[in-house]
């Protein structure tokens, strides 16, 4: 099975991230940047699916020259290759202009199976896997924690806030996990080792037939027009028990409509 597995780099969520002051787009230049946490699990699950059904695992990325950080992580953990979708016209581009890129980029590679976090940590829109199955013509099995092939099937136990669904779906699909799905595995000094002789291709705008103008912040469909710092957190309500402090503490659920 072809498996292409897509991986972002973004700014460690567990680190202090800020906006840059010029376009208002994320500061990665001052930020620890890290594989977008649910994209380990996808990575993971590739792994997996190909030690039990055989094939190769591709890793594709879009992003800055140091995006290949982490393109170097994910062949380390045991990706067979990468591409890389390099060019700084794709510098402000929004959700709807990078599916148009990875679309593009997808096509080349015809894969059987696309996985992908649910969500980015830095986004949170959770709208990738949905656009690029539209642009791709192919079945989206969406916020996977269970996901099970035989042949040309997949099935899919989706996660829902209630418990889940299942889905089923022919290859090719794209299939978004979520981090319950399984356990990520750690880099072996082999594994990092045999990284560096693993192959990384780039591509440019016009290897993929985009038009540069189109994409980027020229040919972004949102933006943001202002940021501020979340305000420091104020001192919360002392409740002193005077024999009516359980009144007193239903009257503030109340005004908090938690009651």
């Amino acid at each position: 099975m072809n498996i292409v597995v897509l991986v972002k780099q973004v700014p460690d969520s567990s680190m202090d991230r800020n906006l840059r002051s010029d376009d208002n787009t994320v500061d990665r230049g001052s930020a620890s940047n890290v594989i977008n946490e649910m994209d380990e699990y996808a990575i993971e699950e590739a792994l997996r699916i190909r030690e039990t059904h055989g094939g190769e695992v591709t890793v594709l990325t879009m992003g800055p020259a140091q995006a290949t950080e982490s393109i170097r992580k994910a062949l380390q953990l045991g990706a067979d290759k990468a591409v890389h979708v390099l060019d700084d016209a794709l510098a402000g581009s929004c959700a709807v202009t990078t599916s148009r890129v990875l679309a593009a980029a997808l096509g080349q590679l015809n894969p059987d199976l696309v996985l992908c976090g649910a969500e980015s940590t830095d986004g949170r829109v959770q709208v990738m896997p949905h656009m690029l199955a539209e642009r791709l013509g192919v079945a989206a099995l969406t916020g996977a924690r269970k996901l099970t092939i035989d042949g040309a099937t997949l099935t899919v136990e989706r996660q829902t806030e209630e418990g889940y669904e299942v889905v089923t779906a022919v290859t090719p699909a794209v299939v978004s996990v979520w981090d319950t799905i399984n356990e990520v595995r750690l880099a072996s000094f082999k594994g990092i080792m045999a990284a560096k002789k693993k192959p990384v291709q780039t591509l440019a705008l016009a290897d993929l037939g985009v038009p540069a103008g189109e994409v980027g912040a020229a040919g972004a469909t949102t933006e943001v027009l202002s940021h501020h710092r979340r305000p420091p957190r104020s001192v919360g309500q002392r409740i002193t028990d005077d024999g009516a402090g359980g009144i007193k503490l239903v009257e503030f659920l109340a005004t908090e409509k938690f009651v």
